[in-house]
């Protein structure tokens, strides 16, 4: 199928389809599993130096990070910015997963949730202290995210056409990281994309059923790992235990080779 079909086909469905579920950020992200917050043990300086967290309640803390209050108002800026593009976004990414027969995972949780976001912005301040929350925020891939699924035999085809359905729509390719070919560690094909109405940058996921439970069973191990507060010994320890998972996970044939639309010859869409 071209590209210019697979356009004009997406262009359809996406008109036609109705969600299953509520399309606004107040429901896509309230039931995250993933996300536990906790007290802040020391306060950590929130916006690459400029200003030190306060007690203010309008601030944020959790697991040992804090925003202060004028930070934590420019992620729920950011979030409110998100929420009102994901709906458009979303009708995308499910005509995407309709042609090529793709299960869409995960949906209800497209949207990041407050805290889980939060927590990614003070770990990223914390870490590179010559940045500012402005700078974190404009970097942010995945506040808005999808998974598309699909078997071994299937997955290079539902890529291929899954991903040239998104770019023929007019979504830029800012990310395509395919870590199929790499001895140790993660297994998948993680891309960013930005909408060409919002401008808002968003995260595609490409799995098959191993690399997604992979992934799944190592979430946690990976968000101890981000935590500032983690050891280096620790952070070995859990980086032993994440590659032990994913070297079980089988790599379908052809998805070491799998490029972005942007860089794959006409002939293959």
């Amino acid at each position: 199928m071209s590209t210019h079909h697979l356009g004009r086909a997406a262009a359809v469905l996406a008109a036609a389809l109705t969600l299953a579920t509520a399309t606004t950020g107040l429901t896509a992200y309230a039931a995250d599993p993933y996300d536990t917050t906790g007290k802040r043990a020391t306060a950590m300086r929130s916006d690459g130096g400029a200003g030190q967290c306060d007690d203010a309640p309008d601030g944020w803390e959790g697991d040992g990070l804090c925003l202060n209050a004028a930070d934590n108002r420019k992620v729920d800026a950011y979030l409110a910015r998100a929420r009102a593009a994901e709906p458009s976004i979303s009708h995308e990414v499910r005509a995407a997963a309709v042609l090529s027969k793709a299960e869409l995972v995960g949906f209800d949780y497209r949207l990041k949730s407050p805290d889980s976001l939060k927590r990614k912005v003070a770990t990223d301040l914390k870490e590179h202290p010559e940045r500012n929350t402005d700078d974190v925020l404009a970097r942010l891939g995945d506040a808005v995210r999808y998974t598309l699924q699909w078997p071994d035999g299937r997955y290079v085809k539902g890529v291929t056409i899954a991903s040239t359905v998104l770019s023929g729509w007019g979504n830029d390719t800012t990310k395509w990281s395919n870590t199929w070919g790499r001895e140790k560690g993660y297994k998948g094909l993680n891309t960013g994309w930005r909408a060409p109405g919002s401008r808002q940058l968003f995260e595609v996921q490409f799995h098959t059923p191993a690399s997604k439970f992979a992934q799944e069973a190592t979430h946690k191990l990976y968000e101890e790992q981000r935590l500032p507060s983690t050891s280096p010994e620790r952070k070995k320890e859990l980086q032993h235990q994440q590659d032990a998972i994913f070297a079980a996970v089988p790599v379908p044939d052809g998805a070491p080779a799998l490029s972005s639309p942007t860089a794959r010859p006409a002939s293959a869409a």
